[in-house]
């Protein structure tokens, strides 16, 4: 059986007197859709940092995708694709100027970027607007272009820090569909939310409150288990 792609043990991390991340433990499998669930203040957003390599635990370990976060962060960065609701793309490049920056970024020859580049331009339809500014585009619009971005060195993970957050349920709907389509091509999606409808699409879920990982199985097998009838109802019988 193949290693999990994420092995992470007692992470923590405190700032000062605060502990934002209480020794979380957990593994994800290769190919999955991890939801990483919870109300804002949680503690989500610190954890990802610290699997990402960018924010170093206080205490803990933890792999993703055969690499150290403690030891080899920056073999970590090159290794996994990130996006983030609160900031993806430079709305005051054009479409083609974003992509090209996150190639080089993420470390691709100028020839592979210019192949990827157009690969990218007709999956997400984006044909004739490739020097658009992505300010101008339409809210669905810079999703796509922000996930395609994130896959543009074909990552072996994915990182979506509260990707539809703030948007109307037809543009999360189709941001769903474009995360099956990225796990259906082998990619593990690591995706945070503070939407509990959206844990019904995930393989398993992760739900912290206070820092801590309160529940952790199948969306079908959490409701068995409290008994509830969708995964809200769920969440508020742990966040009790």
């Amino acid at each position: 059986m193949p290693e999990p792609i994420i092995i992470i043990k007692e992470l923590t991390r405190k700032f000062g007197d605060f502990t934002a991340v209480n020794h979380i433990s957990f593994e994800v499998e290769a190919g999955e859709i991890f939801g990483f669930l919870g109300a804002n203040g949680a503690g989500k957003t610190t954890a990802i940092r610290m699997l990402c390599g960018l924010l170093k635990p206080s205490s803990g370990s933890g792999m993703v995708a055969g690499a150290d976060i403690l030891k080899n962060p920056n073999l970590v960065k090159s290794r996994i694709g990130y996006m983030s609701q609160r900031f993806s793309l430079y709305e005051d490049l054009s479409v083609m100027e974003n992509i090209r920056l996150y190639g080089g970024i993420y470390g691709l020859k100028k020839a592979l970027v210019k192949k990827r580049a157009a690969q990218l331009i007709e999956k997400t339809g984006l044909n004739g607007l490739e020097k658009r500014l992505v300010g101008d585009l339409p809210l669905g619009w810079r999703q796509k272009l922000a996930l395609s971005t994130a896959l543009i060195h074909r990552p072996q993970v994915v990182f979506l820090d509260e990707p539809t957050g703030g948007v109307d349920p037809i543009t999360r709907k189709q941001f769903w569909e474009m995360i099956y389509e990225t796990a259906a091509g082998g990619t593990t999606v690591f995706v945070t939310t503070h939407y509990m409808d959206e844990a019904e699409y995930c393989d398993r879920v992760c739900i912290m409150t206070e820092g801590m990982i309160r529940a952790l199985d199948k969306p079908d097998i959490l409701k068995k288990k409290y008994d509830a009838g969708n995964m809200d109802e769920v969440f508020l019988k742990l966040a009790r």
